[in-house]
């Protein structure tokens, strides 16, 4: 079989087995299909997510349901004031052997697993915020000199409530980026409401199955990175990026009048990688321009900030950002 041949049969039969843990995701966490889709595409991509969403609209139970599809170890910590880097990390204990000698030994904090819910992770101090950069970025960390490869595969999904702010500390910009897309869980509609309460309110819930294992899913996540791109959508992808800057020549008006800064490098290869995972989630061999606006504000929205005169306004980033993306495709298929 040619390489070309090969890679084909292995998206395609990928394709099959996400269609699969989709399903299996779906018996616990109901509706809501752009939500497990994106939480999915960051999985994939071998990424970490952002999930903003009020309480009690499942997004523990949406990354619990994932660690057991995905056959990922996942470990859960509720962020507070008080939360010190060494709960995450793990820290250093002095320990005497038999023979009276003594000598320090390192235990694991909660950081060491697959899959890393992070709750509420706004209302930790910025010093225990930033116990995650290095882990998110590096998959180490580096306790009191010495570096610790954390387990592969490893993800952070971390929450934040959009609406209660008093007592929290906003995520800074270079954290944000760490992310690979913001997943905005809204709520139900009356018919998705309807079945879980009749889901969840009996003797009995739905159990979801494990689909993949964390050698399969970091296959998955090669596969991914093997799928070609058309040079068409990765010239869509860097104007998009570009269009967003308000300081880049090319950007549109809305952008230069509404944004104080907007998305660096990161945000392409964002795009490059959740482009072919929505192609990968929808059963097609390679990504579309569809995809990159279907991407466009999930990978842009926490990379970009409004001005303070546009916050006065009431303009929506996503607006801005939804403008620009159509504005930037349809230059495309002009030219």
């Amino acid at each position: 079989m040619s390489d070309g041949a090969e890679l084909v049969a292995e998206i395609e039969a990928l394709g099959i087995r996400l269609a699969e843990a989709r399903a299996s995701i779906s018996r616990r966490f109901i509706g809501q299909p752009r939500v497990v889709d994106l939480t999915l595409t960051a999985l994939l991509c071998g990424g970490h997510g952002l999930l903003i969403g009020l309480p009690g609209l499942g997004k523990t139970r949406l990354v619990d349901t994932l660690s057991t599809v995905m056959g990922l170890d996942g470990r859960r910590i509720q962020f507070t004031p008080d939360l010190m880097p060494a709960d995450i990390l793990g820290s250093e204990v002095l320990e005497t052997a038999d023979d009276g000698s003594r000598a320090f030994r390192f235990i694991n904090g909660p950081v060491f697993c697959q899959l890393l819910m992070a709750d509420e992770i706004n209302r930790a101090s910025p010093r225990t915020q930033s116990a995650l950069l290095q882990a998110m970025q590096e998959k180490a960390v580096t306790i009191a000199g010495q570096e610790h490869a954390l387990d592969q595969p490893f993800h952070v999904l971390a929450t934040q409530n959009p609406i209660e702010q008093e007592g929290t500390y906003p995520l800074p910009e270079a954290q944000l980026d760490r992310f690979l897309v913001q997943i905005d869980v809204p709520y139900p509609d009356r018919k998705t409401e309807h079945d879980i309460l009749i889901a969840t309110t009996g003797t009995e819930e739905a159990d979801s199955t494990q689909v993949f294992t964390a050698a399969e899913l970091l296959a998955a996540q090669n596969t991914l990175r093997r799928m070609p791109v058309g040079e068409a959508v990765v010239a869509l992808i860097l104007d998009l990026v570009r269009a967003c800057r308000p300081e880049d020549a090319d950007a549109p008006q809305s952008v230069r009048d509404n944004v104080a800064w907007g998305p660096g490098p990161r945000a392409a290869q964002a795009l490059m990688l959740t482009v072919r995972a929505q192609a990968l989630l929808d059963g097609r061999l390679a990504p579309s321009a569809e995809d990159v606006i279907a991407m466009s504000e999930p990978v842009l929205k926490h990379r970009m900030a409004l001005s303070f005169a546009a916050r006065a306004r009431g303009e929506n980033l996503s607006d801005i950002i939804a403008e620009v993306a159509q504005s930037v495709t349809r230059v495309e298929a002009a030219a």
